[in-house]
């Protein structure tokens, strides 16, 4: 799908990203939060919303939401409120989804990305909010089926502002907001189970313009390399519209990976009201500062953060540099070598070229691989 005139219109793009937390148990009661298990074996009368059944919240979901949105540059929301989102659908048993509506656990944060031009970018996070996930349905010949296994597993709904103006730039927000989550540990981030989900808004305006072109939202896109293709298929599609003299309408559009295209889901003449109203079982509570500052001391050196000091410190390249902090695994394993052998552009040649070809084919982490840093200098001296 291509067109000639594609440079008239700037793109405004805005992502919405689902972060399903690794806790034991689930947001709301002690249901184990594993995946991969016979359909609804995790299961009971709370996360199905049974009469009388009341939800109690895991307070690691809490610690996890908060370390999340000060790794995120984010201002911390010391009253926290839970709220009913309505809506009907087979997967949500309650009718209703816990989450949370005007006081988000997070708010106005950010995070950077490298431009081309050598500059850095922020794009600011709007909010960070926790829910409960829905359940999830299953389509074959023989109908319809419901697996209520993943309702009540804890979720963080990260939103950008629609800062983002091209699709390898939401690539990069989300390869670095991935990165971010892993250091953190509080995730596998894992999108081929749904651990790491993202949804994007996309929308089209005359270069120059300030007000908002009319916005589709891109669903079902199960990695990262589908959200770019996706939003550059939804660029073209929207500009083809326009130049054609018709609108583009508001709608919910899914990728369909086969056919590499987006394909309508539904329309949206306006925005749904979920008729949000305070969640009556949980009451609301406060967080004071030293629980913040608390959770501050437990953040890991971030990637970006890595990243600065390993070019400071050793001097090495920006390349070099980028690849070591993919994996904080790596970093350690070549602080640990530099420590008895000075070469540090030698020792960077040998983590990412023959222990990283080793690690990508057998599919392991370098601690796996059962050489030492003390083995590796060996080889190199």
């Amino acid at each position: 799908m291509t067109t000639s005139t594609q440079t008239t219109y700037e793109p405004v793009i805005g992502l919405e990203v689902h972060l399903q937390f690794k806790t034991a148990t689930k947001i709301f009661c002690g249901c184990a939060n594993v995946f991969g298990s016979d359909p609804n074996a995790n299961v009971c009368p709370v996360c199905l919303g049974l009469p009388g059944s009341l939800p109690v919240l895991n307070e690691k979901v809490l610690q996890y939401a908060v370390k999340v949105g000060l790794a995120l540059n984010c201002q911390i929301n010391n009253f926290v409120k839970f709220d009913r989102k309505n809506y009907f659908y087979p997967d949500c048993p309650k009718n209703y989804q816990i989450s949370q509506f005007d006081y988000p656990i997070a708010r106005n944060g950010f995070i950077n990305i490298s431009m081309e031009d050598g500059q850095t970018k922020k794009i600011r996070i709007h909010r960070a909010h926790i829910e409960e996930d829905a359940g999830k349905l299953i389509h074959d010949t023989d109908g319809s089926l419901v697996d209520y296994n993943r309702t009540g597993t804890p979720l963080l709904e990260i939103v950008s502002e629609a800062d983002l103006r091209s699709a390898q730039e939401a690539y990069d927000y989300l390869t670095n907001l991935k990165l971010v989550l892993q250091y953190l540990e509080v995730s596998d981030c894992d999108m081929e189970k749904g651990s790491l989900r993202c949804d994007a808004n996309v929308s089209i305006r005359p270069k120059g313009q300030e007000k908002f072109g009319t916005k589709t939202e891109l669903k079902n896109m199960n990695s990262f390399r589908a959200v770019k293709l996706g939003i550059e298929y939804e660029i073209t599609r929207q500009t083809q519209v326009l130049e054609s003299g018709e609108k583009v309408l508001q709608e919910t559009r899914l990728w369909n990976e086969e056919k590499g295209m987006t394909v309508l889901m539904r329309s949206k003449e306006e925005a749904h009201d979920y008729r949000y109203f305070p969640e009556p079982d949980l009451v609301p509570f406060t967080i004071d500062a030293l629980y913040i500052d608390e959770i501050r001391k437990t953040l890991p050196e971030l990637p970006e953060e890595k990243f600065n000091r390993l070019v400071r410190e050793y001097k090495m390249s920006d390349y070099d540099a980028g690849v070591l902090v993919q994996d904080p695994q790596w970093v350690m394993f070549f602080e640990a070598c530099v420590k008895s052998y000075g070469d540090v552009k030698k020792i960077c040649n040998w983590i990412s070229g023959p222990l990283l070809s080793e690690i990508n084919e057998r599919k392991i982490s370098i601690l796996q691989l059962n050489i030492t840093p003390e083995k590796l200098v060996g080889l190199m001296t």
